[in-house]
This record gives structure tokens, C-alpha cells and sequence, in this order.
């Protein structure tokens, strides 16, 4: 049975165990032995494997918080990445609450785009639902990375099924289909089959029919999916036609674009303005701590453009989290003369952790006069998110809580 919950992993450090035995050899770190209770409570007479299933009289650990009551020898919990499944599936089989939940903290406080996609499979054997949704988190959010990671194709066929189906997903349709492409080439191994074109329509099934083909721009499609030897040539015949004649032919891929994620904005300021003698820019910093007291994704920063009409300006920007870089771009973008800000975004989305400060920067060369903004916050409310800010160390062109440039964060949550 543990086999069947623990496929290949090698990539993600989350090795998996063949039995419970292993499992129980694998977490001799956590000393967590087991023992005949003094008084315990009469077993059932049959014990029921799929834990969240248990009648509550026969489930009498649950009653018990911590690991000290009952038949622990030790309360204190020594988890790594190469042994936290395993133990997770010895807490579930021996039914330790308490030992399952730091397995699944544990699992949360490791999760990334690299390992999300594995992870959302285990926890979908588990039944754990809450490791689940922040899982979904973060394959929405950094679906690109996620869906480009070694870990996507060491899933289940009925996980890959379900995140291709995945509405939220927040990336260009040519990812998804190069994912899955991917899939097939590594299920093929799996199975000792050739790699062939036949063969990895097999193992993808109508995962295949899955993709949102259509979607693609033309240009996208022609440069990819039509030169791909998973497709037929009829299936390629009627996608060109579907996207040039006036009588489209009907396809058997979904039609629709997926809805992705929605960024949110959060803007620190009440109010802007310009002078004929700043804001200027010359090439230094600006830059603003903020703090969040939920995790989100910062996808990038609303900037002021010039006060003096268009203007393109070139534009470097940065998030650091003590003193170490988690993401930067440089990039152009140009600017209306209005005092609307004007989106410039990092590569992927980064995940932030709540109750930390992080620092963002921009450093921007172009036309010197600009907007800027007025009557700071130092905390704003996002829906769900409540932003913190002060002035950080870095910026050494004026910009600080109360005024000057990064009137916007880009986010998701």
C-alpha cells in the first residue's frame, strides 16, 4: 500500500518509503517510540487504514494535544525533507495526530514552486486539504515555474489531469502544453516504452484534450504546438483553420482562455503631485520597506512616469529580504505624462512571508522630472492584507513612508 502512495521523487528530496517498516526506519530521528499505554482505551476491533475515516470512539488519540499523553516517550519532533513523507504516513497508519500536523507544518514551511506540484499529490493521498490549498496557492501564482519544474513530471496521472483542468492557473497556454509534453516523455520511461509519438499520446490520454490549444496566438502555435509530433496532422490542419477561416471547423481542445489570477494593487499613497523642481531621478534609489500579515505573491511595482509628457524610461528593480536579492528585472516602460502609475513587473511572482519586512527598489534613468506621491501611509489595507511600511536604508533619492516613488505594489493572494 505505501508504494502506491509514494511515486518517484528523487529531484524534490522528499523520498518515499515501499512499506510502513521503512517508515518507521526512516524516522528513528524523531524518537518517537511506541509503547503500551499504562491505561489505554480498548482498540477496535478492526482498524480502519484510511484514518479520516475512523469512528470518533475508536479514534481516542485525537483526544490526546500532544505527544507526551499517551505512549510517546519524547514530545520534541526532528523533521527533515528526506523523511517527512515517510513519517507522515506512519502518523496516519498509527493514527498520531499530533505528529501528522508537524508533518504537514513542516511540508508547508518547505513548500515552493519546485516541489508544489508533488506535494499536491501527496496531499491529495493524505487527505490532507489544507496542505492542498496552499499547494493551489502556489501552482496558481508561479504556475510557470511550477509547470517547468523536474517535479511536475514525477506526478500521478490524475494530478496532471487536474492541474491542466486548473482555471487559475497563471500562465501562458504554450507552458501548459510544453508541461505536459514533458509528462509524457518521462511516463514513457516510467513504463519502459519507447518515446514515440503514439506512445506519449497514450499515457496522456485525454489529458492531451486537456490543453486549451485554441487559446494560443497564432504565432505561439505555429512556432510550437503545430511542429510537435503529438498532435495529428489532421488535429494541426483544423487548429490553422480554426484560427484563419471564417467557417471554423470544431476542435476537440477547449476553447476558452483561462481566467489566471487577478492582481491586486496596493497604493500607499493619498494623493500626488509634481514641482518644477522634482522629482528627479538620476539614476539612485529608491526604495521602501513593507511588511504583510498574510503570505502573498509580489509580482511587481506601479511606478510615476514624467511630469513633462511622454517619456520612456529604463528601469531597474529589486526585492531583497535581509540584504539577500529574491527577484529583479530590468526593464523599459513608458510613461503618458498623466500621474497614472505604470506597471513594470519581476520575471515570476515571489512568494512573501507574512510578518517579515522586505525591501523594494527602483532605480530609474530617463526623463528627471516626474511625479510623486504625497501624504503617505504607513499602513493600508488590501482586502484580505493588511501592508505595513517604513522607510528603508536603501533609498537614497528621498523616497521614504510619507512620500516620493513605488506609489504601488502588485500582488496576489
Amino acid at each position: 500500500m505505501a508504494a502506491e502512495l509514494y511515486p518517484a521523487s528523487a529531484n524534490t528530496n522528499l523520498a518515499n518509503s515501499n512499506n510502513a517498516a521503512a517508515a518507521a526506519a526512516n524516522s528513528k530521528k524523531n524518537a518517537l517510540q511506541l509503547q503500551q499505554s499504562a491505561q489505554p482505551p480498548p482498540p477496535p476491533p478492526l482498524q480502519n487504514l484510511n484514518n479520516n475515516n475512523v469512528e470518533t470512539s475508536a479514534n481516542w488519540q485525537s483526544f490526546h494535544p500532544t505527544l507526551r499523553e499517551r505512549y510517546m516517550y519524547s514530545d520534541e519532533i526532528d523533521l527533515e525533507a528526506d523523511t517527512v513523507l515517510a513519517t507522515l504516513y506512519a502518523a496516519k497508519k498509527y493514527i498520531v495526530p499530533a505528529l501528522a500536523k508537524a508533518c504537514v507544518n513542516f511540508l508547508e514551511t518547505s513548500l515552493e514552486a519546485k516541489n508544489a506540484c508533488v506535494l499536491l499529490s501527496q496531499s491529495r493521498l493524505f487527505e490532507e486539504p489544507e496542505l492542498t490549498q496552499r499547494c493551489w496557492e502556489v501552482i496558481d501564482a508561479q504556475a510557470e515555474m511550477a509547470l517547468k519544474s523536474e517535479g511536475f513530471c514525477e506526478i500521478d496521472q490524475q494530478t496532471l489531469e487536474i492541474i491542466v483542468t486548473r482555471e487559475a492557473l497563471n500562465t501562458k497556454e504554450v507552458v501548459v502544453f510544453e508541461a505536459v509534453l514533458n509528462w509524457a516523455e518521462a511516463e514513457c520511461k516510467r513504463q519502459g516504452l519507447p518515446i514515440t509519438p503514439r506512445n506519449k499520446r497514450n499515457v496522456l490520454g485525454k489529458a492531451l484534450y486537456l490543453v486549451r490549444i485554441p487559446t494560443m496566438t497564432l504565432e505561439e502555435f505555429a512556432n510550437g504546438a503545430a511542429q510537435s509530433d503529438i498532435l495529428t496532422l489532421e488535429e494541426r490542419h483544423n487548429i490553422f483553420l480554426w484560427y484563419t477561416a471564417a467557417n471554423k471547423p470544431k476542435l476537440e481542445f477547449p476553447l476558452t482562455k483561462r481566467k489566471g489570477l487577478v492582481p491586486q494593487r496596493c497604493h500607499r499613497f493619498q494623493s500626488s503631485a509634481y514641482r518644477s523642481n522634482q522629482w528627479r531621478y538620476r539614476g539612485r534609489c529608491d526604495s521602501i520597506q513593507f511588511a504583510v500579515d498574510k503570505r502573498i505573491f509580489i509580482a511587481g511595482l506601479g511606478l510615476y512616469g514624467s511630469s513633462c509628457g511622454k517619456a520612456e524610461y529604463s528601469v531597474k528593480i529589486e526585492l531583497k529580504r535581509l540584504g539577500v536579492v529574491l527577484a529583479q528585472n530590468l526593464t523599459k516602460f513608458t510613461s503618458d505624462g498623466s500621474s497614472n502609475t505604470f506597471s513594470v513587473w519581476f520575471e515570476h511572482p515571489v512568494q512573501v512571508e507574512q510578518d517579515t519586512f522586505y525591501n523594494v527598489s527602483a532605480i530609474l534613468d530617463g526623463n528627471e522630472l516626474s511625479y510623486f506621491g504625497q501624504e503617505g501611509m504607513t499602513e493600508v489595507q488590501c482586502g484580505k492584507v493588511t501592508f505595513q511600511f517604513q522607510c528603508s536604508s536603501d533609498s537614497t533619492n528621498g523616497t521614504g513612508v510619507q512620500g516620493g516613488q513605488i506609489p504601488e505594489l502588485i500582488f496576489y493572494a
